[in-house]
Parts: structure tokens; C-alpha cells; sequence
């Protein structure tokens, strides 16, 4: 198995992270040090990051949690700002979220420390649907929804095509609910400031079939057999 990918199943990080530790030279394996890509490892080798042993052999977990305003899906912030991990607490610290949400976003956030699915969650080529709803400032006509369903090109960016449709409106705001299946960095806002539309709130209601339902702002629980095995099969 190949050096990063065997961090990155360890749920150390992802496998980017884990690329960035084998090249800044922070990975040892049997005492030296490794700094190609394409070093393979066994069970039988002693793997070290940053001087600590790294156990391949580990239990998987998979939380679902409904993300609030107001934290970073990160694993820790310098800042000291609050983090998805303040949620989950000491229990879960070997996992790692997949994916991200904004600090202002709400929703569905998946944490495992199983690294294969989350690159299959979040690689684009796998164009796994996400399902947001975006609470927006004004009127979106269906006129601007079709220009959105067919993709769009934004400050040097292609956005790819997305099912969108208007879910509710109430008090001079209208609610968007929009798939996407590639993830790009803050996708949903972009696309709706093409527009030149305001978000005023964002939740990511859905990955696939799997949904928060049920689960209140800041409550997590852990996935099913049955729904982990949806997972591994989208």
C-alpha cells in the first residue's frame, strides 16, 4: 500500500494532508525517513509521523452530525475559534470530518476515520449529489434557476450543471433547494452570487439519500449498518 493512502486509511487526515506530511519529510518508516509518494508499506512496518506511531489497525466510526452556525469543520484552529471536535468531544477525537462546511453553513456534516470512503465522498469524479437549501434575500425566478441548472462560468470557475428548484417563499425571501455533485470551495454561495443574490442562510439537508432527519442543531449520532453500506455503494 502506498505511503499516503496508508495514512490516510490510518484516519490520520486526508489524503492531500497526508501527500503534504510525506513531502515536507514529517514521515518515517522503519526509522527513515520517506519522502516518495510511491513508497509502499506493510502491516509489518512501523509507520511514524512527526515522531508518533501510526496504527493502521483501528476500529471504524461513522457520526453524523447537524452542524450549527458558528464552527469550523476543521479538526483544531489555532485561534482558538470552536470546531465540529468541540462538539463530538474526547470520544471522537480520531475522526476527521469529510468534506467541509462553511463556518456560516448548516447541516449534514459525515466524520469517520475511515479514509477510503471519505476520498470517494468528496473526489468529484464520483459526483456524489449533496443537497442544499439556501435561504435567499429577494425573488429567484425560474429564469435565473435554468441558467444555474445548465452550469455556469464564475470568476474563472466552471460550475457544473445542478437540479434546483424553489421550495418555499414567505416574507421577501425564497428558499432554493439545489444539488451539486462536485463540492467546489464555497460552491453554493458562488453560484448564488452570480446571481447577485444574498444567502442569507445555507443547510446541506442531504448526501445522496442519507439526511439529518431527526437530529436537532449540534446533535450527532452514528450511522447503521445499512446506511454505511449505502455509503460504500453510491
Amino acid at each position: 500500500m502506498r505511503i499516503n493512502k496508508y495514512l490516510r486509511d490510518a484516519g490520520l487526515c486526508s489524503r492531500r494532508k497526508s501527500e503534504e506530511l510525506v513531502l515536507g519529510g514529517k514521515v518515517k518508516v522503519n526509522g527513515k525517513a520517506v519522502t516518495d509518494l510511491a513508497f509502499d508499506v506493510s502491516g509489518a512496518d512501523i509507520v511514524e509521523v512527526n515522531g508518533k506511531i501510526v496504527d493502521n489497525e483501528k476500529d471504524l466510526k461513522y457520526i453524523i452530525l447537524n452542524k450549527p452556525k458558528g464552527y469550523l469543520t476543521t479538526k483544531s484552529d489555532d485561534l482558538g475559534r470552536k470546531t465540529v471536535m468541540d462538539i463530538l468531544g474526547n470520544r471522537y477525537a480520531d475522526l476527521f470530518p469529510v468534506g467541509r462546511l462553511d463556518y456560516n453553513t448548516e447541516g449534514l456534516l459525515l466524520l469517520t476515520n475511515d479514509g477510503e470512503l471519505s476520498f470517494k465522498l468528496t473526489h468529484p469524479k464520483h459526483k456524489i449529489e449533496k443537497t442544499y437549501v439556501a435561504t435567499i434575500k429577494g425573488d429567484v425566478s425560474e429564469k435565473e434557476l435554468d441558467i444555474l441548472r445548465g452550469g455556469i462560468y464564475y470568476q474563472g470557475v466552471r460550475y457544473s450543471k445542478c437540479k434546483a428548484f424553489v421550495k418555499d417563499r414567505f416574507k421577501g425571501n425564497t428558499k432554493v433547494c439545489l444539488t451539486i455533485t462536485e463540492g467546489k470551495n464555497h460552491e453554493v454561495r458562488k453560484i448564488f452570487e452570480f446571481l447577485h443574490k444574498d444567502v442569507h442562510l445555507l443547510k446541506r439537508i442531504a448526501i445522496g439519500s442519507l439526511t439529518i432527519s431527526g437530529l436537532d442543531r449540534g446533535e450527532f449520532r452514528s450511522l447503521n449498518k445499512k446506511e454505511i453500506e449505502y455509503l460504500e455503494n453510491l
